[in-house]
């Protein structure tokens, strides 16, 4: 083998140099620029029975809030100017044991909004530091030494101060919008706290008493199983969140991973599943935040949706 020449080891470092150099522009970007670049995404989606106006529903989802986020609170505060008819929470509100304080601060705007919620885990416990290499090994693993977290605070003022109506393994009825919606849900199935078996005796009581105009399904994390029932239960729209989005996403490819058994191509965003020859629409959001262990975003900003259901054609 041929001795390197002094060119080719400068050729080399060069090369080297430049790979370092997007790897901390990357990060750079990732850490302290795009993990604040907030952004609602736009849905319309023809779901409502003929005839119907239509009504705006904000999904929001993945918070992990801390106390001092101020920027995250005040920008999801200044939703309420999107003057929704329905907030739907799809969990992972709480980052910190002192995150409902934050959270106050970004959710009392929409106070008087009809809503709905359900937990994530992170709803029960706080982060702890991983290697964040793990991630994209596939689905997390559970750690059974995490910090409680003060759930019932939490719902105290999901429940009991904004009037949201808590789906975890159950169902709810609401009028938003001039319309009757049926709704029920799932606690977080990554976590195996889902109940699907209870959710059909439930659902048919709630229909006894009357006939809805829109009925949603709602959970944290996305994951297959859940998917199909709620198609099976006649869900009209399906909300999700956990996914991140990916968090990290590859520009032209997308997600890497999901953290749940969802495709990584809905990972994010407005998409349809299909089970048992019925198709629904299906919005997982990417989400609010993110572990304050792994405060990144790349090719994937924070985000709200807010969709508008109008009627089918």
């Amino acid at each position: 083998m041929p001795p390197r020449t002094p060119g080719s080891s400068r050729t080399a470092l060069t090369a080297l140099g430049a790979v370092g150099a997007v790897g901390a522009a990357a990060a750079i970007w990732g850490i302290g620029i795009e993990r604040y670049l907030f952004t609602v995404r736009f849905h319309e989606v023809p779901v409502l029975p003929a005839g119907s106006a239509p009504i705006r529903v904000l999904h929001l989802s993945d918070a992990h809030m801390a106390p001092w986020q101020r920027r995250k609170q005040q920008w999801i505060a200044a939703l309420a100017e999107l003057q929704a008819d329905l907030v739907v929470n799809t969990g992972d509100n709480l980052g910190h044991a002192e995150g409902l304080r934050g959270l106050r601060a970004a959710f009392d705007p929409l106070r008087g909004i009809p809503g709905v919620f359900v937990h994530g885990s992170n709803d029960h416990t706080a982060p702890s530091p991983r290697n964040p290499l793990k991630y994209f090994m596939g689905p997390s693993n559970v750690k059974h030494t995490a910090e409680p977290l003060d759930t019932d605070a939490l719902d105290g003022y999901l429940r009991d101060e904004l009037g949201w109506i808590d789906l975890n393994n159950a169902v709810g009825t609401l009028d938003a919008g001039g319309l009757h919606i049926d709704a029920f849900g799932v606690s977080d199935a990554h976590r195996d706290w889902d109940r699907l078996e209870v959710l059909p005796d439930l659902v048919e009581a709630m229909r006894r008493d009357r006939t809805a105009d829109l009925t949603i399904g709602v959970t944290h994390a996305p994951y297959r199983r859940v998917l199909d029932e709620f198609t099976d239960l006649g869900a009209d729209a399906i909300f999700g969140g956990h996914t991140h989005g990916g968090q990290v996403r590859v520009p032209g490819f997308g997600a890497l991973v999901a953290n749940c058994d969802i495709p990584l191509r809905q990972a994010r965003g407005l998409s349809t599943w299909t089970h048992a020859a019925r198709t629904v629409p299906l919005n997982v959001s990417a989400g609010l935040g993110h572990s304050i262990y792994a405060p990144v975003r790349f090719a994937c900003r924070p985000e709200a949706s807010l969709l508008t259901l109008t009627a089918r054609a």
